[in-house]
């Protein structure tokens, strides 16, 4: 499959790449190194010129990475900086592949494509990631499935009711009210519970009596080609709109970036505001707990079942029938489709 190259992608959490510990991951089906140096975040392609040893498997010395193989030295431009080895000249060729990265929101962000594209402005915002000002917890995990599958799982939100129908669903969606909007490249997808009666598990977390029926939102905001924040909010029912009352918010990071055409990296997030109290940091981390457990246990095993269903075909070539709810979902394959195809042009 094609890839949009001239975006940002998700790398890595802030907190995975560590001043001395190098990580590895594929991205895009390239293998990428990304070391942390006095300089910033680099990200390198994963192999030595030389005799082609993974880097991650070296050490970091000062500001560059050293070969576990011969000891060739790489600074974060992909320079060989030292050669340890005859009269310490460097060969003109001993350069490794860089990829510009931009530390922002916790996120570590990287530019696959054309460099000189690389403008960090572009970078879609998740203001309720900065760590100044809210309590975020974090998690990872990996899919064997393509990443546009974890998106169509994001954008679709109808599956609670049935994937996770003792956790995250109760049954009563499937009269929600749901809205498409896009605004340039990015889609909107707004759906509203009415009159709902929340599981017990959230019942509990939203510090709601048992069987108090409320008008609950989740609304997703979706960036190409894979970074989504949900807001879930729920309010007494019966308000005219929901989302202007006074009731629970909280706030869910989903980004997802291809490992190869049939896995993907999938980073998770949730996050509190700090004004609202320093209880927003145990809050955060027990929701990471509670959440991934859906996550890795239903949504995984699904997602993966999909994926071994259609092998190799395209999404488009199985004919896929259309349901309502697809609606947010459809936008977004839509418009990386169009991105994807005016980029190779």
């Amino acid at each position: 499959m094609a890839f949009l190259r001239n975006i940002w992608y998700v790398a890595a959490w802030d907190h995975e790449v560590a001043d001395g510990r190098p990580l590895a991951r594929t991205l895009l089906n390239e293998p990428v190194v990304m070391f942390r140096s006095s300089q910033g975040v680099h990200a390198l392609t994963d192999r030595c010129p030389h005799r082609f040893a993974p880097l991650h498997l070296g050490k970091q010395v000062g500001n560059a990475l050293q070969c576990p193989y011969h000891g060739l030295e790489f600074d974060g431009s992909g320079a060989c900086t030292r050669n340890p080895h005859g009269d310490g000249s460097i060969p003109k060729a001993a350069k490794v592949k860089s990829y510009p990265m931009v530390e922002q929101d916790s996120i570590l962000w990287i530019w696959m494509g054309d460099p000189e594209k690389a403008d960090p402005t572009l970078i879609p915002r998740f203001e309720s990631l900065d760590p100044e000002n809210w309590y975020i917890g974090k998690d990872y995990l990996r899919a064997r499935a393509n990443y546009q599958l974890e998106v169509d799982n994001i954008m679709d939100l109808s599956h609670i009711d049935y994937l996770h129908a003792s956790t995250l669903g109760n049954g009563n969606g499937k009269n929600a009210e749901t809205t498409v909007v896009q605004d340039g490249n990015t889609v909107h997808s707004l759906r509203l519970n009415r009159n709902e009666l929340l599981s017990p598990e959230l019942e509990r977390r939203n510090g709601l009596p048992p069987g108090t029926p409320v008008d609950r939102w989740l609304d997703v905001r979706w960036d190409p080609p894979g970074v989504m924040e949900l807001v879930v909010g729920n309010a007494p029912t019966g308000s005219e709109d929901p989302r202007k009352a006074p009731g629970q918010i909280r706030y869910f990071q989903h980004l997802f970036s291809p490992e190869t055409e049939h896995t993907a990296h999938y980073w998770f997030a949730t996050s509190r505001r700090k004004d609202l109290g320093p209880e927003g940091e145990r809050i955060v981390a027990e929701m990471i707990v509670f959440l991934r457990q859906p996550f890795e246990t239903e949504d995984l095993p699904m997602l993966e079942a999909q994926q071994r269903t259609m092998g190799t075909a395209d999404f488009w070539e199985l004919r896929p029938i259309l349901l309502p709810t697809d609606a947010p979902g459809i936008r977004a394959r839509r418009v990386l489709d169009a991105m994807i195809k005016a980029e190779q042009k």
